[in-house]
């Protein structure tokens, strides 16, 4: 039976060699931190993506192309495009007003809200802070079949909300507005 102190060269494992023989490969910084480091920065190469050495992946799409932009970048462009045609009418009025979409609606719902999932929401101003109507992402996009739909769901939230802060009816807000649709 062997001593288990011993070691050939099939137990060898790679703390134990030399630093000149360890791999080429990144050092996080977890390793740094705990003095494990036994590389020198300046030999580890950097991540990039050159398989076969054929040079770097380029872009899957151009920027011109309408994939380029992820969903979240045109959700946020469609919220501010709203927004902006609703400026020119009502922007004194909701001078002091910031719009905000998030991803979800925090876990811990209003009372008022305890009938569903808030597509939206309006918090009002404390200490300083402005007013805030907040467009919930995912839940409008849940709700959607295509990007028309989309649009509808938001300009609807937006309406709603934007009524509710100025306690009009929502088609006084914008004559288009169908709560049927």
């Amino acid at each position: 039976m062997k001593d288990p102190t011993s070691r050939d060269h099939a137990t060898f494992d790679a703390a134990s060699r030399p630093p000149s023989s360890l791999p080429d490969r990144e050092i996080g910084a977890e390793h740094i931190l705990h003095g494990l480091a036994t590389l020198d920065p300046a030999s580890v190469r950097p991540s990039k993506r050159d398989r076969r050495g054929r040079g770097l992946r380029g872009l899957m799409f151009p920027p011109v192309h309408p994939a380029y932009r992820t969903r979240r970048e045109r959700f946020d462009e469609c919220v501010i495009r709203y927004v902006g045609t609703l400026k020119p009418r009502w922007g004194k009025q909701l001078s002091g007003m910031e719009f905000a979409v998030e991803d979800v609606p925090p876990s811990d719902p209003s009372p008022w809200e305890a009938h569903g999932i808030p597509m939206g929401r309006y918090f009002a101003p404390i200490s300083g802070q402005p007013g805030r109507i907040v467009v919930y992402r995912r839940p409008v996009e849940a709700r959607a079949d295509d990007h028309n739909d989309l649009e509808s769901i938001i300009r609807d939230v937006i309406i709603e909300q934007i009524a509710y802060v100025l306690s009009k009816d929502p088609s006084e807000i914008d004559p288009d507005y169908d709560p049927d649709e």
